[in-house]
């Protein structure tokens, strides 16, 4: 894998998560602004990439995080696909409103995080792993207290832009800490 697949990866995500979850009861002038700042973030990210990429990969050392895509990683997407569709089947028996589906996303998503930290060492998705599981339980909290409409916000949309938001800022460390040794 390349040296920014994960970040890619996370990236399309979170710009997911925002295209996906800006609508309703949002205003419709708020939801576009939302959209615009959130591909204004994607355009930063791959700029960052970019200039980061031209410089030599950093060694993590022995106790730095490796991330693998390996047979483990396989195994924790396996879960976590059987737990997002087995979740929404639930959720639709349960006759739970379909806004329920977003707020169980962002819980199963962040929950996959936790082994992939621990494996990767990698604490950086501990903080992901519980921002997007918290904001999934909110979600599915606001669903079953009567307001589901402002789940896929929650949920959704700031869960994505804290995803943007947190790419951006461990790229930009990086870019800094990479002119910190050059200088």
């Amino acid at each position: 894998m390349t040296r920014f697949t994960s970040t890619l990866i996370g990236t399309g995500f979170g710009l997911a998560f925002v295209l996906a979850n800006t609508g309703p009861p949002l205003s419709p002038t708020v939801a576009l602004a939302l959209r615009v700042v959130a591909v204004a973030a994607v355009v930063a990210v791959l700029a960052l990439v970019v200039a980061i990429g031209r410089r030599p990969a950093a060694d993590p050392g022995p106790d730095g995080p490796r991330m693998r895509f390996d047979a483990f990683f396989g195994a924790v997407l396996a879960v976590e696909a059987v737990a997002l569709f087995g979740g929404i089947l639930a959720l639709r028996a349960l006759d739970a409103p379909m806004q329920a589906n977003v707020a169980w996303i962002a819980l199963v998503v962040g929950l996959h995080f936790f082994p992939l930290a621990r494996r990767w060492r990698a604490r950086s998705l501990v903080f992901t792993a519980v921002y997007m599981s918290v904001l999934g339980l909110a979600g599915l909290a606001m669903v079953f207290a009567g307001y589901p409409g402002w789940a896929p916000l929650v949920s959704g949309a700031v869960t994505g832009a804290g995803m943007l938001t947190g790419i951006l800022a461990s790229l930009a460390a990086d870019l800094r800490a990479a002119k910190a040794v050059d200088a």
